[in-house]
């Protein structure tokens, strides 16, 4: 089932969550353990992160430098078939600008198309450590052109513009959406106008980035609904494990730690007094968005199983 389709027919707040693949020369059984753990909660679908290309410049014997393509982690296309197949669950693989060429980005459709995995989640990626000089023909710069991608070879319209026989399951996709804006956009307003473009242009729903302040979730949702957006809005939740995160994830991430919160962190002598205090942060976070309807809670489990699992004992 497609995740549109889960979220449409749940009828209650559904979960799912989001796992990084092992480093590269791990074992997938990692990502199996996170899986185990949290599976009793009836996850309606699970994220893969695809961890981008990085660029090193490697010194030649003759003093020249060559410029090198690295990636620490396999990427998603494996691991989502894998877990679809193992668990049944829907997998949801990223599909990001960021390091992938246009050709590397048709040669994972086609591959994720073999495999029956139908549903991504398309994102620039992680702005910070984009390529400083990108060729603009061979990569993508924002989400919208990789949507753009995605949407032709729907209709059979490979990147180099030739034409094949489109899939009969069409991919269906989400893409991201920021409640506190993007460190980029030049203002609330512009960031809603590309969030209605991405719906506009064949995205079935938007993932916010992780916030821990639901007002501004639901001023961004309300602003979505006036400006004509009507596709579920699932809430990224992440609940905070250690002291340093304090200032951390406001600088990475652009996320305001409420007073409250912040005051409660700041008194915290130890990472496992941090660690509780997330944890019943984040618990009361997902009761209130619970009460108001969000269709989704979406976990970012990385370093955070155990709050995970911890909060949803208790809301599910």
């Amino acid at each position: 089932m497609r995740v549109i389709e889960h979220l449409n027919n749940s009828g209650k707040t559904a979960f799912s969550f989001e796992i990084l693949p092992p480093l590269k020369g791990n074992s997938i059984h990692k990502v199996y353990h996170v899986i185990d753990k949290l599976r009793e909660f009836d996850p309606k679908y699970i994220n893969i992160t695809s961890h981008h290309s990085e660029f090193i410049y490697k010194t030649l014997p003759d003093g020249h430098y060559q410029r090198v393509n690295i990636r620490k982690r396999p990427g998603s296309v494996a691991i989502a078939s894998a877990i679809q197949n193992k668990y049944e669950i829907t997998a949801v693989p990223h599909i990001i600008c960021n390091g992938f060429s246009k050709d590397e980005t048709e040669y994972a459709l086609i591959d994720l198309n073999f495999l029956g995995v139908y549903d991504l989640l398309l994102l620039r990626g992680d702005i910070k450590t984009l390529d400083p000089h990108p060729d603009k023909d061979l990569y993508h710069t924002h989400a919208t052109a990789l949507q753009e991608q995605v949407n032709r070879f729907n209709k059979g319209i490979a990147v180099d513009g030739s034409v094949f026989e489109a899939n009969e399951t069409p991919f269906s996709y989400g893409m991201a959406c920021y409640p506190e804006k993007h460190e980029e956009a030049p203002n609330m307003e512009s960031d809603v106008y590309y969030a209605k473009k991405k719906v506009e242009n064949g995205a079935d729903y938007l993932v916010t980035q992780m916030f821990f302040d639901n007002e501004k979730y639901y001023a961004f949702v309300d602003r979505c609904r006036k400006e004509g957006i009507t596709v579920p809005v699932i809430p990224g939740i992440k609940p905070i494990v250690f002291k340093d995160q304090l200032t951390v994830l406001p600088k990475v991430f652009r996320s305001d730690i409420p007073e409250r919160l912040a005051a409660e962190l700041r008194a915290c002598k130890t990472d496992a007094d941090a660690k509780e205090a997330g944890i019943e942060w984040c618990k009361a976070q997902c009761k209130d968005l619970i009460a108001h309807q969000a269709p989704s809670l979406h976990f970012y489990t990385f370093m955070a199983t155990d709050s995970v699992y911890q909060v949803a004992k208790e809301v599910y």
